[in-house]
């Protein structure tokens, strides 16, 4: 069964022939109440549902299925020691106190998987290796897509995200990465948020400020 066959099977046509929106509270989930977190409760994220985050986030779209963000969930104290530092100085202490830190990269070779990804085409690599910067842009595109998916993928599951610049990105792919072509996109901490730590949230652009129809 295909993708779309197994979406269209776990959501049933709604009555006017379209698919079935997601109730309110999911998009409050989601979107509308979903802020970005850096004070945390203490409670731990248990691994399983960490695969069970990476299991929803590779189900995003991208170019020809060539996923090529590559992850590393800094679980440990002692991994956690060695990112810490390597942060901007106003960035460390939420880092160091969220349960989890991912490092969200994307591979500059990815294009080697796509026999693998995109088997019905043995030409895929040629589509992306054609220069380093063509591999690059879309190994940045294509991976910052996967970040989305990420963020939505962990809100889902009830995780909450502190999405974050402000670090030192060569030196934590030396630190983490340091045998492979791999760049780090932007780094998200990952648990239970305190929601009295939060402050208002920011203004949004109107439909009309960023939007047209054509």
């Amino acid at each position: 069964m295909s993708d779309t066959n197994l979406h269209r099977a776990s959501n049933p046509p709604d009555p006017d022939g379209g698919d079935a929106r997601l109730e309110e509270r999911s998009l409050n989930r989601l979107f509308r109440d979903a802020r970005t977190h850096r004070a945390w409760e203490t409670r731990s994220i248990p691994e399983p549902l960490l695969h069970e985050l990476y299991a929803l986030m590779i189900m995003g779209p991208t170019s020809a299925n060539c996923l090529p963000a590559r992850i590393v969930f800094v679980y440990s104290p002692q991994a956690k020691a060695r990112l810490v530092p390597l942060m901007n100085e106003g960035n460390r202490e939420q880092t160091r106190l969220a349960p989890v830190t991912a490092i969200i990269a994307y591979d500059l070779e990815f294009y080697e998987q796509m026999p693998k990804l995109y088997p019905h085409q043995p030409d895929a690599r040629s589509w992306f290796n054609s220069t380093p910067a063509a591999a690059r842009e879309a190994a940045l595109r294509n991976g910052s897509l996967q970040g989305g998916y990420f963020i939505m993928a962990a809100r889902s599951l009830g995780l909450d995200c502190g999405p974050m610049g402000g670090f030192d990105a060569a030196a934590v792919a030396q630190a983490f990465f340091p045998t492979k072509p791999y760049e780090v996109n932007f780094i998200c901490n990952l648990g239970y948020g305190l929601p009295e730590r939060l402050h208002p949230r920011l203004p949004r652009l109107a439909f009309d400020e960023a939007c047209s129809v054509v």
